[in-house]
């Protein structure tokens, strides 16, 4: 005679045994009851970051310029230089013509905190068919404003000489730093644009550009592209993230739903991990710039005088504002175009190489060397 328990265990054994059957005879029955699917349910959906997917073939070009009746975005390069920097400005827009532009025939604007002179106008525009301005920048927009203490500021430079930063002592690079962060973008030649590639001398574009990434920045609702992300100098903005913090609580109402604060901070904004886009390549919304929340946000931060007292970057200030001020699916990683400024550099790997004839040597990648944030984008997707 057979107890409880056997009869318990007797139909345990029929019912697994009913599922193993199941599970291998019908596919979809055991896709519905695999561990992963029901943990999934628990844990909410996961899904791949955005660059995961292949940007669509309406986008790219045939290896020919463009015809006036072909569609483009209201954009332009922008080029912060010196006359000094002629050969190495000369390089880049070189490349840039050469893998991208000689098709897309998209405008340049130049900027400089001094005249450009007539030589340095006739070599860059000899690289190119299409438009280029060559614009001056406001004193005020470059220069150290009169309310900031020298005597605080000086000492500061001092002190950060003395502890071996890079650029600790310089003013110039402060005064471009903080036109990057929020004056540039005002600049009367920028006006009438409302997306934009930044460009630096003497870096490298390692493919073949053959689609239009400012018209997939345009239809995708995409505000902020970046190619390399990395840690910032905690020495540099030892009291930037204070002040976000105070801005944030004084105005909750600007920050975005869905924003990337996973990004920056590892305990929901208590801290920051340091983690920025390198913004000596952005491609990017200039209207997002001159929306409220960032024009609030920075003339928040000047206020402060960090850019001064400290040595805060345009790449931090840019990154703080995408993440906060953006969904994060609006913040897009070019994975597909190979860049190099010095010291790192990031080459498309697999297929990408291959489609965009990249130079690069895919060993030489810094996407998820340890002082790449890039896994920490990917988390946010997660």
């Amino acid at each position: 005679m057979m107890t409880p328990m056997r009869y318990i265990l007797l139909v345990l054994g029929v019912i697994i045994s009913i599922h193993y059957i199941l599970s291998f005879t019908h596919e979809e029955y055991g896709k519905a009851t695999s561990i992963s699917n029901i943990a999934g349910q628990w844990t909410g959906p996961k899904s791949d970051p955005p660059y995961k997917t292949p940007v669509p073939d309406e986008y790219y070009k045939p290896d020919s310029p463009m015809g006036l009746q072909d569609r483009k975005a209201n954009a332009s390069f922008v080029m912060l230089v010196r006359n000094s920097d002629l050969s190495g400005i000369m390089s880049s827009m070189k490349q840039i013509e050469d893998r991208f532009n000689r098709k897309f025939q998209y405008p340049y604007v130049f900027l400089n905190d001094e005249p450009f002179t007539q030589d340095f106008k006739d070599h860059i525009q000899a690289l190119t068919k299409t438009k280029v301005e060559f614009g001056v920048i406001p004193s005020d927009h470059w220069h150290q404003p009169s309310w900031v203490d020298e005597n605080r500021a000086s000492q500061s430079r001092d002190d950060m000489v003395r502890n071996n930063v890079i650029y600790g002592g310089s003013v110039p690079y402060r005064n471009m730093c903080r036109f990057n962060s929020g004056f540039f973008y005002r600049h009367e030649l920028l006006q009438k644009y409302r997306y934009y590639w930044r460009v630096e001398p003497d870096i490298k574009l390692f493919c073949d550009v053959d689609y239009d990434p400012f018209l997939m920045m345009q239809d995708q609702n995409k505000v902020y592209g970046f190619t390399i992300s990395l840690y910032e100098y905690q020495a540099t903005i030892p009291t930037l993230w204070n002040v976000v913090k105070s801005f944030i609580n004084a105005n909750p109402g600007l920050v975005a739903p869905g924003n990337a604060m996973g990004f920056l901070s590892d305990d929901g904004g208590e801290s920051y991990n340091l983690c920025h886009f390198w913004s000596n390549f952005e491609i990017a919304d200039l209207d997002f710039w001159r929306g409220e929340a960032y024009s609030k946000f920075f003339e928040y931060l000047d206020e402060q005088g960090g850019f001064y007292y400290e040595r805060w970057g345009d790449a931090p200030v840019h990154s703080i504002g995408a993440a906060l001020f953006a969904k994060k699916e609006q913040i897009h990683f070019f994975n597909d175009i190979g860049y190099r400024h010095e010291p790192f550099q990031h080459c498309p790997q697999g297929d990408l190489n291959a489609k965009g004839k990249c130079w690069c040597d895919p060993g030489q990648n810094f996407d998820y060397e340890w002082y790449s944030c890039l896994n920490r984008y990917d988390k946010i997707f997660s």
